[in-house]
C-alpha cells in the first residue's frame, strides 16, 4: 500500500468518526429526557392535516357547506398544531441549552419551568457582599450561589503569626486558606474543586505547598496584580461570584486582654485567655496602616446586602473591619447590613458571650451603624450535642433579645442549626433564604412586586423552603423506619441515644488524638531537654574558658610584679655599692 492510499484511508477514518459524533449528537435530541419527540410528532400531524386540507380543495370539483367547513377545520387545526410545535421545540431547545450551562443544583431538572428567565435573573440578581473567613463564610456563600451570580466574598489574608514552611517562604505566597475555601464554596462542583485546591505534592522541594498556592501565585505573575488574579481566577474556574482579599499587605492579628497582656499569635489567644483568666479587650491588626485591596470598597458601595459572619468573632469577622476604609464604607452604605450570629461560643475568644455581647464587640471595633439586622438561631438542638461542646469549654449562645432590641437592631429568628458528622453547623439554605427574603420585601415595599426578578426570587425562596421541609420529612421517615419494632422508650429518646453514641465515638477519637499529641509533646520535651543540656554544657565551657583566661592573666600580672620588684631591688643595691665606693 503506497503513501497516497494510507493518507486517503486516514481521512476516511477521520470523516467517519466525525459523522459518528454528529449522528450521536443528533440522536441525543430524541432521548426521553429531551422532551422533543412529542413536539416533532405534533408537527408531523399538523403538516399532514394541512396537506390533507390543501389536497381536498384541489381535488374536489364541487363542495357543500358541510364539506367546506370540514376542510377549513382540518386546515386550521393542522396549521395550529404546526405553529404550536415549532414554538415549543424552540423553547425546549433554549431550555436544554440553558439547563446544560446552568451548574446550580436543581432538585428535578425535568421540571424546569422558568429556566430561560432564571439565567437572566442570576446574572441580574441582588448584589451581596459577604465578609468574614473560615467555615462560616463558606456556609453563607454555599447558600447564596443558588440565588444570584453577583456575590463578592471579602476574606482575611493573614497567617496569624503562624510559622510558614520553607517552600512557601521561597515562593513568597500570601496566606490563602480563606481564599481557597471561598473558591470551593462558590464552585459548581465543590468536591472536585476541594480536591484540586488542596492537592498536596510528594516532592520534598514542594513540602507544605498545595496546588491552590502555586496556581494563585502563577495567576499573579500572569496578570501582574494579586487582586486582579483572584478575580480572573473566578472566571477561569467557572465559579459563581468572585473572591477578594481585604488587603494585599501582610498583616498580623493581635489581641489585647483586659489585664493589658498583648498576644500576637492567633493560636496562643485561647491559651493566654485561659491562663490569665482575662477576656479579650480588643483586637488590632499590625501594621495599622494597611491598604485596602482594589475592588473592596466599590463592591461594598454597590451592594444590596452586606453580610457579616458567622465565624470566629475576633479572628475572622472583626479583623476585616479594621482595615482602613472598610468599616466606614459599610456604615455609609444604603445596603442591608446583616450579622449572622454564631450558634455556640468559642473557647478562648467568646467565653460566656451572649448574643448582645457578640454584636457589641463588632460595634465597639467598627462603630455604630455597622449592623441593621441580626439573624439568630431558635436554639432547638438536642442537649447531648451541646454537651459535647460543653466538654471543650463552649456553650450555646444566650439570646438576650431585649438588649439587642434596645440597641436598635432588628432581629430575625430562624431554625438555622443542623447536625453534620456529629457537629453543630449553620444551615446554608436557611441563612440565604432569610437574606434574599429581606431584599425581596424591600423591593416589594418600593412597588416592584411585579418585577420579574422579585417574582422569580419569591418562587425560588418558596422552592427552597419546600426542599427544606421535604428534607426534614425524609429524615423523620428514616428515623421512623429505624424505630419500627422498638419500644416506646426508644422511640421517645432515640435522638438523645444517638447523640450520646456520637459523643462517645467523638470522645474516643479525641482521646486517641490527645494520646498522639501527648507522645509528640513528650518527644518535644525530650528534644527541648537535650537542647537545654547542650546549651548548659556550652555555657559551662565558656565559663571555664573565661575563668582559665582570668587565671592566666593574674599569673602573668603576678610574674610581672615580681620582676619589677627584683629589678628595683637590684637597682637599690647598685646605688648602695656606688655610695660606699
Amino acid at each position: 500500500m503506497n503513501l497516497h492510499n494510507i493518507i486517503l484511508m486516514h481521512y476516511v477514518r477521520q470523516s467517519l468518526k466525525g459523522m459518528k459524533k454528529k449522528m450521536n449528537g443528533f440522536f441525543k435530541w430524541f432521548k426521553s429526557g429531551a422532551k422533543i419527540k412529542r413536539w416533532i410528532f405534533l408537527m408531523l400531524i399538523g403538516i399532514v392535516l394541512v396537506c390533507y386540507g390543501i389536497a381536498k380543495v384541489l381535488v374536489t370539483d364541487e363542495m357543500g357547506f358541510r364539506e367546506l367547513t370540514k376542510i377549513i377545520f382540518v386546515f386550521v387545526l393542522g396549521f395550529t398544531f404546526t405553529i404550536i410545535s415549532i414554538i415549543c421545540i424552540q423553547r425546549r431547545t433554549l431550555e436544554i441549552l440553558v439547563e446544560e450551562s446552568d451548574t446550580r443544583d436543581l432538585e428535578d431538572k425535568s421540571k424546569v419551568k422558568s429556566l430561560i428567565f432564571n439565567r437572566k435573573i442570576y446574572n441580574q440578581g441582588p448584589k451581596v457582599v459577604v465578609i468574614g473567613g473560615g467555615a462560616g463564610l463558606n456556609t453563607v456563600l454555599r447558600g447564596l450561589k443558588n440565588y444570584t451570580d453577583n456575590i463578592t466574598a471579602i476574606v482575611t489574608v493573614s497567617d496569624y503569626g503562624e510559622q510558614r514552611s520553607k517552600s512557601k517562604q521561597d515562593l513568597g505566597t500570601l496566606p490563602l486558606d480563606d481564599v481557597k475555601g471561598s473558591y470551593v464554596a462558590l464552585a459548581a462542583n465543590e468536591n472536585e474543586m476541594d480536591c484540586l485546591m488542596n492537592l498536596t505534592f510528594k516532592n520534598p522541594k514542594l513540602e507544605g505547598l498545595k496546588f491552590g498556592d502555586i496556581y494563585l501565585t502563577a495567576m499573579k505573575e500572569a496578570v501582574g496584580d494579586f487582586s486582579a488574579s483572584v478575580e480572573e481566577s473566578s472566571k477561569i474556574l467557572n465559579m459563581t461570584g468572585k473572591v477578594l482579599p481585604v488587603t494585599l499587605d501582610q498583616i498580623k492579628i493581635c489581641a489585647e486582654l483586659e489585664d493589658g497582656t498583648v498576644v500576637e499569635c492567633k493560636d496562643k489567644i485561647p491559651e493566654m485567655v485561659s491562663q490569665k483568666i482575662s477576656k479579650i479587650n480588643r483586637i488590632f491588626i499590625s501594621p495599622t496602616n494597611t491598604r485596602v485591596a482594589p475592588g473592596v470598597i466599590e463592591a461594598i458601595e454597590e451592594a444590596d446586602a452586606i453580610v457579616l459572619g458567622p465565624g470566629s468573632l475576633y479572628t475572622n469577622v472583626i479583623p476585616n473591619l479594621l482595615v482602613p476604609g472598610v468599616s466606614k464604607a459599610i456604615r455609609e452604605s444604603s445596603a442591608f447590613k446583616v450579622y449572622v450570629s454564631n450558634i455556640m461560643t468559642e473557647y478562648g475568644q467568646t467565653d460566656s458571650y451572649t448574643l448582645y455581647d457578640h454584636i457589641k464587640a463588632i460595634i465597639d471595633h467598627a462603630g455604630k451603624g455597622i449592623i441593621d439586622y441580626c439573624i439568630y438561631d431558635t436554639g432547638e438542638i438536642v442537649p447531648e450535642y451541646i454537651r459535647q461542646y460543653n466538654k471543650g469549654g463552649e456553650e450555646l449562645v444566650e439570646q438576650d433579645v431585649s438588649k439587642v432590641k434596645e440597641a436598635g437592631i432588628k432581629l430575625i429568628q430562624r431554625n438555622m442549626s443542623t447536625i453534620e458528622n456529629g457537629r453543630i453547623r449553620h444551615n446554608s439554605d436557611a441563612i440565604a433564604t432569610s437574606i434574599i427574603q429581606l431584599i425581596c420585601d424591600d423591593m416589594k415595599f418600593r412597588d416592584m412586586q411585579n418585577d420579574t426578578r422579585v417574582i422569580l426570587l419569591d418562587s425560588k425562596i418558596k422552592d427552597t423552603k419546600k426542599k427544606m421541609k421535604n428534607n426534614q420529612a425524609k429524615s423523620k421517615k428514616k428515623k421512623n423506619k429505624k424505630r419500627s419494632g422498638n419500644s416506646k422508650f426508644f422511640e421517645k429518646y432515640n435522638d438523645r441515644i444517638q447523640a450520646i453514641q456520637d459523643s462517645e465515638s467523638n470522645r474516643e477519637k479525641r482521646i486517641k488524638e490527645i494520646e498522639k499529641t501527648g507522645k509528640k509533646n513528650k518527644e518535644n520535651e525530650k528534644n527541648s531537654k537535650n537542647i537545654e543540656i547542650q546549651k548548659s554544657e556550652i555555657r559551662q565551657k565558656k565559663e571555664n574558658n573565661r575563668q582559665s583566661s582570668k587565671i592566666d592573666v593574674n599569673r602573668k600580672l603576678e610574674e610581672g610584679r615580681m620582676l619589677e620588684s627584683r629589678m628595683e631591688e637590684t637597682l637599690r643595691r647598685m646605688k648602695e655599692v656606688n655610695k660606699n665606693k
